[in-house]
Parts: structure tokens; sequence; C-alpha cells
């Protein structure tokens, strides 16, 4: 199966590659298309609304199976008030690039100690019109960690939060993590049983569709 995956973000585009191709699926990210990319809102209230705004208007700009996910990070030990949610990268009305996302979240963590953070996320797959699968299930969040004040000296470009962030049993960042366990983090393992069923579901429709022809 070729799929597009709806984000120009190559360092997401890498990790989820090397999860999914186990599958035997193959990727292509938006810049890999090599025409103009629309501009989708995101302003949904959920990581699930987000990611199915982001399918569907891809599906209906390229006419390709594609699929878009989005995440809201939350915090055990902050007020409301300061809880990012959907807005990870959106402080106060404002677009954050990745220095300006470590100087905000490290100034967080200054504040209220390390953060005991996870991620929710969700997924959108338009196969066609008639075939649109999503999901945002508990075992697709990612493992709780720690967000501390200090950056790991090591950076990876659309990753930023990467570089505070702690495996809470070792304390280590993730950064000096063997890299498996590194995509584990940014790649749970509840996607993986998505597209599984995903895949299993389509094989079954085509073997029915075989026996009645026959």
């Amino acid at each position: 199966m070729k799929l597009l995956y709806g984000t120009g973000n190559p360092a997401k585009i890498a990790s989820m590659r090397r999860r999914l191709e186990k599958l035997g699926i193959e990727l292509t990210g938006l810049e890999d298309l090599n025409c103009e990319i629309p501009s989708v809102p995101e302003d949904g209230k959920t990581p699930l609304e987000n990611a199915r705004q982001k399918a569907t208007a891809y599906y209906r700009a390229f006419h390709l199976p594609v699929f878009s996910c989005d995440s809201g990070l939350y915090f055990d030990n902050v007020p409301d008030e300061v809880q990012p949610g959907v807005h990870v990268r959106t402080v106060q009305g404002k677009y954050l690039s990745d220095e300006e996302m470590l100087s905000h979240y490290s100034g967080l963590a200054k504040r209220y100690g390390n953060l005991n953070a996870r991620y929710k996320n969700a997924i959108c797959l338009v196969l066609d019109e008639e075939h649109i699968y999503e999901a945002m299930e508990p075992s697709m969040e990612s493992e709780r960690f720690l967000l501390t004040w200090k950056p790991h000296k090591m950076r990876k470009q659309g990753f930023p939060l990467d570089s505070l962030s702690l495996e809470p049993k070792s304390g280590k960042y993730f950064y000096d993590l063997q890299e498996e366990k590194l995509d584990q983090v940014a790649v749970e393992d509840g996607f993986l049983e998505f597209f599984r069923k995903v895949l299993e579901e389509r094989a079954h429709g085509e073997r029915l569709q075989s026996f009645m022809r026959e």
C-alpha cells in the first residue's frame, strides 16, 4: 500500500516510515509532491478533529490515499491556563519556532519543576470518499515522560521538545536512549495496530469481492 503522509515535517515522515515499512506500507510526504500545498486551519478542539481536517483537505486537493496525525500535549502538574493541549506550538496566538518552543517549555519546567507529560494522539486515513478510518485511542498515547528545563545538546528539526524530554525510570534524555526506543516514543504501537486493522479489513473486502465474482 502506498500512502501520502499529510505532513511536511521530515523528522515525522522518517520516524513513521521506519515503523510502517514492516507492514509493507510505502510513505511519501507533502514535499515529495512538488506542487502547491493547501493551507489547513487546524482549529479543532481535539487532536482527532485536527487530523480529520488535514486528511480530508489533502485528499480533496490531491485525490491520493492520505493520512494525517495530530497530537495534544498534556501535563499533570500545571494550571489549566498553561495546559498546551492541541496548541503545542501556539502560545497566546503566536506560532513558535523550534527555539521559541524550547524557551517556552524550559521556562514552564523551571516554574513548576519537571513536567509530567504525555501526548494524546489521533489519526485519520482517507483512502477514498467511501473509506475513511480514524481513531484516537489510549493505545495511541505516548508513554509518560518528563520535560526538564535544561536542554540536551542535540537538536532535531521538527522535534524540539525531545531535547527537554527525559525517560522517568532512568532519568535519561531521549537522545541518550537507543534509536529503537526513541521511535517507540514518537510512533506508538497503537498506530501500528490501526494500520494492521485497516489492511486486514481491506484484504477481507478484496477476498469477498473475488468470491462474489466467482
